[in-house]
């Protein structure tokens, strides 16, 4: 985990469950929330699988890892947080590396028939995000460009480009819970793809 000044930092490949959609993430009936509570109902089948008849390899008690989403807006490199109806976004909750395809594929049909909810658009997601620039934010996520802003800076000095594209794409590691919390002290971690100039 990064802090308050920009880091450079090589992100390994991970696996996670991930959901797609589009619109503003403030929208109480929109796309965003609704791929939250699809996302937990996976990470907690999982993590508690260990009390049914589903045993996974290598299984240990772990903490869920913290919320994170990808977000682009077409045809930019940039995001315009003025327009987050034009968000396109993934939500994606990090898996343990013993959690297995077959075992996610075991977790979206054991939530399916205990919750009777459709979780078709849950997808398991491997990612190799590679070189990217990184930031602890502290406060309100219409406050990021600020940090972009230093990040970018550092990157240029540093001999790196942005390097943001239609499969690399801004990070957010949601690590407060904004119901929990005031907006001043919302810590999220804010990542951008880079290359070497």
């Amino acid at each position: 985990m990064p802090d308050n000044k920009p880091s450079i930092v090589t992100v390994p490949k991970m696996n996670y469950i991930a959901v797609r959609g589009k619109g503003d993430p403030n929208n109480e009936n929109g796309e965003y929330k609704d791929s939250i509570g699809l996302l937990y109902a996976i990470a907690f089948t999982l993590k508690m699988s260990y009390k049914g008849s589903h045993k996974i390899d290598g299984y240990f008690e772990y903490v869920v890892p913290p919320l994170e989403g990808f977000w682009w807006q077409e045809g930019s490199d940039t995001i315009d947080y003025a327009n987050k109806n034009g968000f396109n976004f993934i939500s994606l909750i990090r898996l343990p590396d013993f959690v297995t395809k077959a075992d996610f594929d075991w977790a979206v049909q054991e939530a399916t028939s205990k919750k009777k909810t459709d979780f078709s658009n849950v997808e398991f997601l491997t990612y190799d995000e590679g070189v990217c620039i990184q930031c602890m934010h502290v406060g309100s996520y219409d406050d990021e460009p600020n940090t972009v802003a230093r990040m970018h800076e550092y990157m240029k000095a540093n001999g790196y480009a942005l390097d943001i594209t239609n499969v690399r794409y801004h990070h957010e590691i949601y690590l407060s819970d904004p119901r929990k919390c005031t907006v001043e002290k919302l810590k999220t971690v804010v990542r951008h793809p880079i290359r070497k100039v």
